[in-house]
């Protein structure tokens, strides 16, 4: 999509539009890193147009906070970088069905809206899973240990309950753990150079590059289980 001329975003605001502030009273609860920092680099790399005021102040429509919403869920969800997410945003507004890399299906937007909190029990019955799995997950901290869980806990429960059932117990994932703890500590000394600034550009920035490489490992990490399986069949 391509960005509005300044001359249309210096406008009168609207009285249903929001101030910065606003829109981070509003995302925060589902994003809890989300910061005034971060809206300013999403907007500099032309993910969401704000309109401004004769005064230059930033103000948000309800689309954008809904636009905002998506490009937030699929950083965090699927682990996109943002030129991947611009894409899926530019086919959305030409009204094409966009999917993820590798063919996976994204919510559409109506639905990308705040995520569902689950307590303990409530996690345990949508997932089928039995009160030791969920135990048992906790202890291997393939879950947090939490008073109330979204919707990726729910997924990593459900896997969780059909590994089980092949004999796979969570005891025996506990090495996921200490996996990807490496790569953390991987990606921040990749990102050392642009971290030490310190400045809230740099940080969002960070975390950005920090989400690409996350997804790259994700590739790399995939394609060496699958041809592991295939030699299975050798």
């Amino acid at each position: 999509m391509a960005p509005r001329s300044a001359a249309a975003r210096a406008v009168s605001p609207a009285p249903d539009l929001l101030t910065i502030g606003q829109v981070l009273a509003r995302l925060k609860p589902d994003f809890p890193d989300l910061s005034s920092s971060k809206l300013r680099f999403l907007e500099e790399r032309e993910l969401v147009t704000p309109v401004r005021t004769q005064s230059g102040y930033r103000k948000f429509s309800p689309a954008d906070v809904d636009r905002l919403r998506i490009v937030l869920g699929l950083q965090r969800d699927h682990y996109l970088p943002l030129k991947v997410i611009k894409e899926y945003l530019a086919d959305l507004d030409a009204g094409r069905e966009p999917t993820l890399p590798g063919g996976g299906d994204v919510p559409r937007p109506s639905m990308l809206g705040r995520e569902r909190r689950y307590s303990r029990d409530e996690l345990q019955r949508v997932a089928g899973a039995s009160p030791m799995l969920v135990g048992d997950a906790v202890s291997s901290s393939l879950l947090p240990a939490a008073d109330f869980y979204g919707e990726e806990s729910v997924g990593v429960l459900k896997a969780l309950v059909e590994l089980q059932r092949s004999g796979i117990e969570p005891r025996h994932l506990r090495t996921f753990r200490a996996t990807a703890e490496r790569e953390v500590g991987l990606i921040e000394s990749a990102l050392m150079p642009v971290s030490r600034r310190g400045d809230a550009t740099s940080r969002a920035k960070a975390l950005e590059l920090a989400r690409e490489i996350a997804g790259h490992l994700e590739v790399i990490r995939s394609s060496l289980i699958r041809a592991a399986i295939g030699r299975l069949d050798s």
